[in-house]
């Protein structure tokens, strides 16, 4: 036996007790007459007390032997500490040693495996079997365990069916770019890793399967940020016989449900915002509403005035920023030529500055009097600062959104504890692409138009997707759509999105053939269980939340993934490199 106990286990109920505890070896503090070893698993750390002085000698040395992470057994008698350590839940007791053994010896670690860890992103992910050993990352991944655990017992609760769908499977055009796996056997041909399980899920309505959920792995050969892995998994659902609200209704009471019980949050009924409302209020389609800041539409009050970039412009909008302290003359500098690097994009930006005379000063005064500023502005607060920003309606509201991001974070308006869930719907079903020339569904080609632009579906830029996103706190936790399931309208979008009657068969035929033995009228969702569990936890990057993550350029620095292979299995394959 190993142990009788954890280490996070003993309590005062347990003095006087004769214990084994195995674990690894957190810190030694030796003081001469007493040694103190901090044992660490991952229950919990118990102190273990040697006195040199009533020890036998036998007894020290092997002490003496042991390092930090050597993993060993002890065995001792558990007593009340004299000083107690109200931090963790050992703290009133401590072991007296009799006997320890060493299991395992370890290297010093590359970096110290304490909250504060002197170990850079790198190094952490390259020992990341290390790393885990940290509270903060083992904490993570029990986290992320309960959360997966509760809505297991949710959708098993309300008759859905766990079900696999295959990873190896057909590449499609649509969307990012597939990871694709060459076939030995079927030489010169290849599977793909599922961007989502689609068209499987769509199947399995077919065949039945009425509510259907998995927790899946999925993959997309895209650019990399902190928050995007190149493998990740989704809560993936599809359901039968439903419209929108059926299916928002569900998932609204699943993020409830583990909100409640694993972060104690009672979450309100979330709201409902179409696309266009998110876009021209808050710059952006997944909206953090945690604070105030809407953006304004001023293109008719702040033109003809003889200033030509507004007059020129097809877009001008604005916000106004509240704060505590007024925006000194440097900070609205540093927020100009922010909104002018690169990644943002904008030509420049307009300030108004309240005064708390009622007067303004701005960066186009010498075109506007105060009575124009006031019908730019409307309704202010003394000491507030309004920004515009001109152009084409899309890229200026986008550009304003992450400025809007952007101060808010910097004067500190947004509560980390909040939680601002919603659903954004009404999305624009398709999205023209200027230098392909040609559409793009916005989710996938298997979304459904809404029922009134169903017959106007030859007008592909008026047509409103039954499609919906939930938001929680400015990040997209997922998305998903009532499905077409009819195989007319399923060719008539293919047709718009530019597959020939050849290429669609080729890619989907086995979908349109399926649509032809009484597909049921069916949606579902996928979210992503690591971005929802990064932000229930107040969390901005997913890297923490998964066991082995890959870093910013898709490597596992761990196992030097991905790596060339040898000319035979490339022989073997039938691939031959440049």
């Amino acid at each position: 036996m190993y142990r009788s106990h954890n280490c996070g286990e003993l309590r005062i109920k347990h003095v006087g007790q004769e214990v084994k505890l195995s674990g690894w070896i957190h810190k030694i503090r030796d003081k001469g007459s007493l040694i103190w070893i901090d044992l660490r698993d991952r229950y919990g750390i118990t102190q273990i007390i040697i006195d040199t002085n009533e020890s036998s000698k036998n007894l020290i040395e092997q002490v003496k032997k042991v390092g930090r992470e050597y993993v060993v057994s002890v065995t001792g008698s558990v007593k009340e500490r004299e000083s107690k350590n109200p931090n963790i839940g050992t703290g009133d007791v401590e072991i007296t040693l009799t006997e320890i053994e060493i299991l395992n010896k370890s290297k010093v670690p590359p970096f110290t495996l304490d909250e504060n860890t002197d170990g850079g992103d790198e190094l952490r992910m390259k020992f990341r079997y290390l790393d885990i050993r940290r509270n903060s990352i083992k904490n993570n991944l029990i986290f992320r365990n309960s959360v997966t655990l509760e809505i297991r017992k949710y959708l098993n609760e309300l008759g859905f069916i766990d079900v696999e769908t295959p990873y190896l499977i057909k590449s499609t055009p649509e969307g990012a770019r597939d990871f694709v796996v060459p076939s030995r056997i079927n030489k010169g041909e290849f599977y793909a890793l599922p961007q989502s399980p689609q068209t499987f899920k769509q199947l399995l309505m077919v065949g039945g399967i009425d509510k259907y959920c998995q927790v899946v792995k999925c993959f997309r050969d895209e650019d990399l940020r902190s928050d995007r892995q190149p493998e990740f998994t989704q809560i993936d659902c599809e359901m039968s016989f439903v419209n929108q609200n059926d299916v928002l209704l569900v998932f609204e009471n699943l993020i409830k449900n583990i909100f409640k019980k694993c972060i104690g949050v009672e979450l309100d009924d979330f709201p409902k915002i179409s696309y266009w409302e998110a876009i021209e209020n808050y710059g952006s389609d997944k909206p953090d509403t945690r604070f105030d800041m809407k953006i304004f539409d001023c293109t008719k009050s702040s033109k003809g005035k003889g200033f030509k970039i507004l007059d020129d412009s097809e877009y001008v909008c604005g916000i106004t920023v509240n704060s505590a302290e007024p925006l000194s003359r440097k900070q609205i500098d540093q927020y100009t030529d922010w909104v002018k690097q690169p990644q943002i994009g904008a030509k420049g930006l307009i300030w108004i500055k309240h005064n708390n005379d009622g007067s303004f000063k701005s960066s186009i005064d010498k075109f506007y009097n105060h009575d124009d500023l006031l019908k730019i502005v409307g309704n202010f607060s003394e000491d507030s600062t309004t920004f515009l920003i001109s152009g084409n309606k899309m890229k200026s509201l986008t550009q304003l959104g992450q400025l809007r991001l952007k101060i808010a974070d910097d004067l500190k308006l947004i509560d980390p504890k909040k939680f601002c869930p919603l659903w954004v719907n009404d999305f624009p079903l398709f999205d023209w692409d200027e230098d392909d020339k040609k559409y793009h569904s916005i989710h996938h080609p298997f979304t459904s138009p809404k029922d009134k632009n169903i017959h106007d579906i030859k007008e592909p830029s008026n047509v409103v997707a039954d499609a919906y996103d939930l938001v929680i706190n400015g990040n997209e936790i997922g998305g998903g759509s009532i499905r077409i399931h009819n195989r007319d309208l399923q060719n008539q979008i293919f047709s718009i999105l530019g597959f020939s009657e050849k290429e669609a068969k080729e890619q989907f035929g086995f979908l349109m053939n399926a649509f032809e033995y009484g597909a049921p009228p069916h949606g579902g969702i996928a979210l992503g269980l690591d971005r929802l569990v990064a932000v229930m936890n107040g969390d901005n990057s997913i890297r923490d939340y998964i066991a082995f993550p890959k870093n910013n350029s898709g490597r596992d620095v761990m196992i030097d993934s991905p790596s060339p292979i040898d000319n035979d299995q490339l022989d073997e394959l039938n691939i031959k490199l440049k």
